[in-house]
């Protein structure tokens, strides 16, 4: 089930205040009579006033306003669940959240630099499955493989420097662990895609895990996101800054983007190294990449169609509405003889 337009579940904050607005009219009304006549004279001079009935049209007019907010929202129903055939690549980003990527070389700063170059990477698919992995001193599945992209900009846009407690840049780990999330057998078309300023404290294992992953038939891809002049680490307490990252000997850090390491990964993958300054020219060089590479085809279940479902809360709505109508405020022969409300007349 979906629903279009939650934004109208607020309309239901009127219902309370009807309620509210009701009772005080009634209570103000039976003031009123009061001062005109007691009880027992009011009952003689009209002998015909319901009770009930007022409250009965006012709870259909409360059930009528409910069914035409809930058409409003639209509640849609799937109506069958098919697998449809899909054909894409397995592609896996990999995105370094080390403290190094905040530096404001290029704007805004190195990560969100990446974030929007997967943001932008994952707009040109079309049936690809993705999955995210963040990495810092260790590596950490942050989406598993899957064709929802919604999720995939969601998790995506939660990443930050702060999400790992083990800091560095571990490439290897990162790797290593992207090779697990290709678990089919027969998927030959698999894609890693790092994105980093290259900065590796694994004393060259990186290299090691490349060869792994080409023998499972990865391809790796990388993005380099920095530049080689370099620039320092800012350090912001409440998003302005305090001061800037210094080594044991008091000097500031200055990180600079290492292309060396991504371009050798890169060519040990069987992949291609992309300066990531230039998003647009980035992402355009990886979806030139991504086509030529044949496409498997795979199975997904999804909903194959949704159908509106407004149309039966504006047919109760009306029918109630209508009744709301027909219910006068006065006694009728037929429910006194019924006596529903325990109207009969006293004698």
């Amino acid at each position: 089930m979906q629903l279009e337009e939650k934004i109208y579940f607020y309309l239901f904050i009127a219902i309370p205040v009807m309620v509210v607005l009701h009772v005080l009219v009634r209570i103000w009304k039976r003031k009123q009579q009061q001062k005109f006549a007691d009880t027992a004279l009011f009952k003689k001079l009209s002998p015909d006033t319901s009770k009930f009935k007022g409250t009965l049209k006012f709870l259909l007019l409360l059930l009528g306003l409910s069914c035409i907010i809930v058409s409003l929202v639209n509640p849609k129903v799937g109506t069958k669940l098919e697998t449809v055939k899909r054909e894409g690549v397995d592609l896996v980003f990999a995105v370094d959240v080390s403290k190094s990527m905040l530096a404001e070389d290029i704007a805004p700063n190195r990560l969100e630099k990446s974030k929007r170059l997967v943001s932008e990477i994952i707009q040109q698919l079309a049936s690809d499955r993705i999955g995210i992995i963040a990495y810092a001193g260790q590596a950490y599945p942050q989406l598993p493989i899957t064709t929802d992209y919604g999720a995939a900009r969601m998790f995506l846009q939660g990443m930050n420097t702060n999400m790992l407690s083990s800091q560095g840049t571990a490439l290897d780990e990162a790797i290593d662990l992207a090779t697990t999330f290709f678990n089919d057998e027969e998927q030959t078309n698999r894609v890693l895609l790092i994105l980093s300023d290259g900065e590796d404290h694994s004393d060259g294992a990186a290299q090691e895990m490349v060869e792994k992953a080409v023998e499972e038939g990865i391809k790796i891809y990388t993005i380099g996101v920095g530049t080689t002049k370099g620039d320092r680490i800012p350090i912001k307490r409440r998003g302005l800054l305090d001061t800037y990252k210094k080594d044991p000997q008091g000097n500031v850090v200055i990180t600079k983007l290492n292309p060396e390491i991504l371009e050798e990964i890169a060519k040990d993958g069987n992949g291609k190294y992309i300066n990531g300054q230039n998003t647009e020219m980035a992402v355009e060089t990886f979806k030139e990449e991504l086509a030529k590479m044949d496409k498997k085809e795979f199975e997904a279940k999804q909903f194959a169609e949704f159908k509106d479902q407004f149309q039966w809360f504006i047919a109760a709505a009306l029918f109630i509405l209508l009744l709301d109508i027909f219910v006068l405020d006065r006694k009728t022969i037929w429910l006194r003889k019924l006596n529903l409300f325990n109207e009969k007349a006293s004698k």
